[in-house]
């Protein structure tokens, strides 16, 4: 078997948009029947809340849609550019984060992409940030958008289009 295509998803702080869109793209590799050949996993721009638990509404949102999930947050790090194939952030900040964190004396093999460029509905839209919404809409919301690009994605990636 070939080597495992490897993802990972990032958002601000690994708490709400990067975990959901794990979790999906988890579940969209299971239902393809290709999860055994790839690696996922998501991580943070900032060091605010590594250790910790999705927020509860981002918790609650994979428990609805039966998305199992029980990694803790954590921050990227140099090695993870090398070591990924496509890292994904969830908006243009988290874009421009990334690339100033890429290493710069090596090509690194990461693809750098936004999520929201495999959204056949809108493509190029950000996934916003729910964090500060009172209720859990925001993480509905992130769900639906990352159902629609993680299948989008997935597709692409199988024919060798990405």
């Amino acid at each position: 078997m070939s080597e495992k295509k490897k993802a990972l998803f990032i958002c601000l702080g690994n708490i709400c948009r990067s975990p959901i869109a794990e979790a999906v793209f988890n579940k969209t590799i299971s239902t393809a029947g290709v999860a055994e050949q790839w690696e996922v996993d998501s991580a943070a721009i900032g060091s605010w809340h590594v250790g910790r638990s999705p927020d509860h509404r981002a918790l609650a949102t994979m428990k609805n849609h039966d998305l199992p999930y029980s990694n803790k947050a954590r921050q990227i790090k140099k090695d993870d550019f090398e070591h990924y194939d496509y890292i994904f952030g969830m908006d243009e900040e988290n874009i421009d984060d990334l690339k100033q964190r890429a290493p710069k004396a090596s090509v690194g093999k990461a693809k750098i992409l936004l999520l929201g460029d495999f959204d056949p509905e809108q493509p190029g839209a950000i996934i916003r940030d729910p964090y500060y919404d009172k209720g859990s809409e925001g993480f509905e919301q992130c769900y639906v958008k990352c159902v629609r690009c993680c299948s989008s994605f997935l597709a692409k990636a199988q024919k060798n289009e990405i």
